[in-house]
């Protein structure tokens, strides 16, 4: 069962910051929408396939689909956000949305999990800052926990591009998580009462954890644009749990691999 998806939206002013370096969007199907003046939003979805680790410091994997949405263009009014022109590649300083989706952990999945209490889905949002020139980015963002684990998490990273024609784009960099104890507690800890409930294979002993650095990583990516509608991008990311992540029983595995491939679609409503 997949229980992660990852979502991402940016919308940056006066330059939209894209998470993935992809065609931009086509605002409009048959018009251009800055010659309307009326409200116009230009967005990107995403969907394919995916495979990570069943939960945080799991050594098994789950396979199935995966998806996300990007926020590349906003006018409202004499508001202007983003940018509509679809070879447009975004430079500047910005402000960023970040959403992140968490799937439920239940032992029912993961039988090595007896005796924990299950942990429901959580949705993170929250907002960043990203510089990006041609060549690089670099990116900061902290989320909070607005269903599921209310607490803040954040992230920071960048990568290089590498361009070798108007199609493909490469990228890799770093990528630092961090969280409050409350976080680490929901994911990587382990009360008395479930200490004392796992038993056989499980047989948890009791773990309290602190927050601070969760993992640190590198992701890899590549995308295609195939015209200006549609794209193709595929990423893995490589994490290590660090400090008491890493220490925690509930840790079979401070590796940590996921990866996706998927096709991207641009929309544009005008109103």
């Amino acid at each position: 069962m997949f229980r992660t998806m990852l979502l991402a939206t940016c919308l940056a002013a006066p330059a939209v910051a894209q998470d993935f370096q992809l065609a931009a969007p086509e605002l409009s199907t048959s018009t251009n929408t800055r010659d309307t003046g009326g409200p116009a939003i230009g967005f990107t979805l995403s969907g394919g396939l995916g495979a990570q680790p069943s939960y945080f410091g799991s050594g098994d994997t789950d396979y199935g689909p995966t998806g996300g949405f990007e926020l590349n263009y906003l006018r409202l009014g004499r508001l202007e956000f983003g940018n509509p022109d679809p070879l447009f590649v975004p430079e500047g300083l910005g402000v960023t949305g970040s959403f992140r989706f968490i799937g439920e952990r239940d032992d029912d999945d993961d039988p090595e999990l007896e005796g924990l209490d299950d942990v429901d889905a959580s949705l993170e949002v929250g907002v960043g800052l990203r510089y990006a020139t041609r060549g690089y980015q670099v990116f900061g963002s902290v989320r909070y926990g607005v269903i599921g684990h209310e607490a803040f998490v954040g992230e920071v990273g960048g990568d290089i591009f590498l361009r070798p024609n108007d199609r493909w784009t490469l990228r890799a960099g770093p990528r630092i998580l961090f969280g409050t104890d409350e976080y680490a507690d929901t994911y990587f800890g382990v009360t008395p009462d479930e200490a004392a409930a796992s038993v056989g294979e499980s047989d948890f002993a009791a773990f309290d954890p602190d927050g601070g650095l969760i993992s640190t990583g590198l992701e890899l990516g590549a995308g295609y644009r195939i015209n200006d509608r549609w794209g193709m991008d595929a990423a893995i990311r490589y994490e290590r749990l660090q400090d008491d992540a890493a220490d925690s029983p509930i840790t079979t595995d401070d590796e940590q691999i996921s990866a996706s491939i998927g096709l991207t679609r641009r929309f544009t409503l005008g109103f």
